[in-house]
């Protein structure tokens, strides 16, 4: 088994899951600024060219951070972080699509409209990044009006993917000049206590 993985979220999210599980894998790195993630034996693995990719020991291929971290969820499931029963497993699906579509999305979307690094892989709209940039602290808000009822976690009492996700906006957040609002005190409070935990720094 190894994992392919490299500079992004997608791979940080899983470093992150992998720390929380305490499991070690293997990890290839992709060098995307030496273009290893178009090379042909890479697009075998996967044909869109992105990482995370999980290499099992029968060769069978698992791509997309989520789906990754949901088999080792399966396979080593303590300490659980897809939720422990039908409620809890419910709003962290819920919360991890929230954190994925309110705000990865938005922060993912300057990036991609405005970095040089991603104009051959789509048509770029300088404003739409605008727009989105402009965006991001409204996100952050609404974030932060959620978690006013004092929950440590997105998903409640523990901490979960949904965490990995929305922290890892945060840190992405950080890298392309979006920092969460200072007035934000929820958010401030469960984003240090998310950055405390020794599998952040995976």
């Amino acid at each position: 088994m190894k994992l392919h993985q490299g500079m992004g979220p997608n791979s940080y999210r899983v470093r992150i899951f992998l720390k929380e599980k305490a499991i070690d894998v293997p990890m290839v790195e992709v060098d995307f600024a030496k273009g290893e993630h178009k090379a042909p034996e890479f697009l075998k693995l996967n044909s869109l060219g992105q990482i995370p990719v999980l290499e099992l020991d029968d060769r069978a291929i698992i791509t997309e951070s989520v789906a990754i971290c949901r088999y080792f969820e399966e396979t080593h499931p303590e300490p659980p972080l897809f939720g422990s029963d039908a409620v809890s497993r419910a709003k962290v699906e819920m919360w991890n699509r929230r954190a994925e579509l309110v705000i990865f999305a938005t922060i993912g979307n300057v990036a991609l409209h405005s970095d040089a690094f991603f104009k051959d892989r789509l048509t770029q709209f300088p404003a739409f990044a605008e727009t989105e940039r402009r965006a991001v602290p409204k996100k952050w808000a609404w974030l932060d009006r959620e978690l006013a009822d004092g929950r440590p976690f997105l998903a409640g009492d523990d901490f979960s993917i949904a965490d990995i996700t929305a922290g890892v906006c945060g840190w992405l957040g950080d890298v392309f000049g979006m920092e969460i609002p200072a007035s934000l005190e929820n958010v401030k409070r469960w984003n240090e206590r998310v950055r405390s935990r020794r599998s952040w720094n995976a």
